[in-house]
């Protein structure tokens, strides 16, 4: 598959004094990347093109996922509200060091955190914290936030992946440096061709089993796999389910199942026609059997959701049922003014392998409701600079956050990351309430009449949450079936 693909990165790899067969005495892991940002891929956490599968190895958050996805200490040993929720304090853990030997202070921490809630910089993750209004250094290790309202989730907010803590001023710098306090530092940067990762020995949880990581730019998901099926990878994520018998059945690889909070679902703009009407945006939803869907696309690897991208295992998730119904979808669609049917176009590549297989089911699917769909295939190099959210429908996936995040930061009209241009005032005022509100009863309520609200009008269609598929090669341990932010990557280890 993709020899040519694969002859570039046996080449680059030897290039780069890697052995591409056999075990790694050096204790380097090798695992590849999808190149989706292309030209704009970037170690800086706060912008459009950060690589995360590089970002999560070399920079630390205040706060991250602990089990069960509940916020444990971070670069923030604890933090406390005052009364109204509104005031939040965090206290740094002391001694620790960034990769150019500077000590992380509470500096550092307001730099990073004001780079992203500043509107000029344009960073996606500021729907995640714009309700903080001003960070301050209260001393060397204590950082006081003041909220434009109350907020009783403020820590589960700053377990967003892209909130990363880098050194005070070195915004012009980071996007090629990484520098942070991470347990691999970056030795070289080649999003399209080899990252190097070594270890930092000064890393406060401990020095990293390995010596080495190499992250290599692949953008083709199946040539991905045929590096990782030939040796030349240690892992491999996001494996299509149909091959997840074939491969645990093997003494040659180890296969993880992680039930997670990602996403993946067709995204139709409701600014552009048909999709600006609400009865057809139904409709489409109600012409698709999730269950046969998630069967065809993932071999049954994910729990059916009723297009709300709240976690299964989130507090707030809503309990509803989409069962389908093709003569509702077909009667929604006469009274839009489509009385013979509706002929759409719908965006499709084969960055993820699921997302074909996703919109074939679609299409056949969406035709016995008298929706007529042409999938148009979309390059996966630089798709997410090239079609997302420029296309009129398009295939789309979203890694876990939480609830409140999930909904502001792709459905809020106000969401610079709104993909479906999506606008519903009623909408809106639901996530304003609830994140004001402090009793936890009421708060859940409000989420969920949000999500109720989404399954009814919103532009997305969101059949299923994925159960990751990870595959590693069995030379690697102390690899913990987590989802992705969530792993201890100083813990990892290969065998010589």
């Amino acid at each position: 598959m993709r020899p040519l693909v694969l002859a570039t990165l046996a080449s680059a790899l030897l290039m780069a004094g890697g052995s591409f067969a056999g075990a790694d005495p050096t204790g380097t892991f090798r695992h590849a990347h999808n190149v989706g940002f292309g030209a704009h891929s970037s170690l800086d956490p706060a912008s459009k093109g950060r690589v995360l599968q590089i970002i999560e190895k070399i920079q630390s958050r205040l706060v991250r996922p602990g089990r069960g996805g509940k916020p444990a200490s971070d670069l923030a040993m604890r933090w406390e509200p005052d009364e109204t929720g509104t005031i939040w304090t965090f206290h740094l853990r002391d001694n620790v060091r960034f990769h150019d030997g500077s000590a992380l202070d509470a500096d550092d921490v307001v730099y990073s955190l004001k780079r992203v809630i500043d509107p000029d910089q344009g960073s996606p993750a500021r729907a995640a914290v714009k309700m903080i209004e001003t960070v301050e250094a209260l001393d060397r290790l204590t950082v006081r936030m003041t909220l434009a309202s109350t907020f009783a989730d403020l820590p589960l907010q700053l377990m967003d992946p892209r909130l990363r803590i880098i050194p005070d001023g070195s915004g012009e710098s980071v996007a090629q440096s990484g520098i942070g306090t991470g347990p691999f530092r970056v030795e070289k940067f080649d999003p399209d061709g080899i990252t190097i990762l070594t270890a930092n020995e000064e890393y406060w949880e401990g020095p990293p089993a390995l010596a080495r990581i190499e992250v290599i730019g692949v953008p083709d998901a199946q040539a991905r796999l045929q590096a990782f099926l030939s040796g030349q990878l240690d892992m491999e994520r996001g494996i299509v389910p149909i091959l997840r018998r074939a491969l645990d059945r093997s003494l040659r690889y180890q296969l993880l199942e992680i039930p997670t909070g990602n996403w993946m679902g067709l995204i139709f703009r409701t600014d552009v026609p048909p999709f600006d009407d609400p009865r057809v945006r139904l409709a489409m939803r109600l012409s698709v059997d999730r269950n046969e869907m998630l069967k065809l696309a993932l071999d049954g690897g994910g729990v059916v959701s009723c297009d709300t991208p709240v976690a299964p295992n989130d507090q707030y998730r809503a309990d509803m049922t989409c069962p389908r119904d093709v003569e509702r979808a077909r009667a929604l669609s006469a009274e839009a003014g489509y009385p013979d049917g509706v002929d759409i176009e719908v965006n499709v590549s084969s960055l993820d392998q699921s997302w074909p297989l996703m919109g074939v089911t679609f299409q056949d699917q969406a035709a016995d409701a008298g929706i007529r769909v042409k999938l148009v295939n979309a390059a996966a190099d630089g798709y997410w600079s090239n079609v997302w959210m420029k296309k009129d429908a398009f295939t789309t996936s979203w890694g876990e956050r939480p609830a409140d995040q999930a909904l502001n930061e792709a459905f809020h009209s106000t969401a610079k990351w709104n993909e479906s241009h999506y606008h519903n005032a009623e909408f809106d005022a639901l996530l304003a309430k609830a994140r004001a509100e402090l009793d936890f009863t009421k708060r859940r309520a409000l989420y969920v009449a949000a999500q109720e609200k989404l399954r009814e009008t919103s532009g997305s269609l969101i059949p299923f949450h994925v159960t990751q598929l990870v595959v590693l090669s069995n030379r690697v341990t102390h690899f913990d079936p987590v989802p992705n932010d969530a792993l201890r990557w100083h813990l990892v280890s290969v065998a010589d």
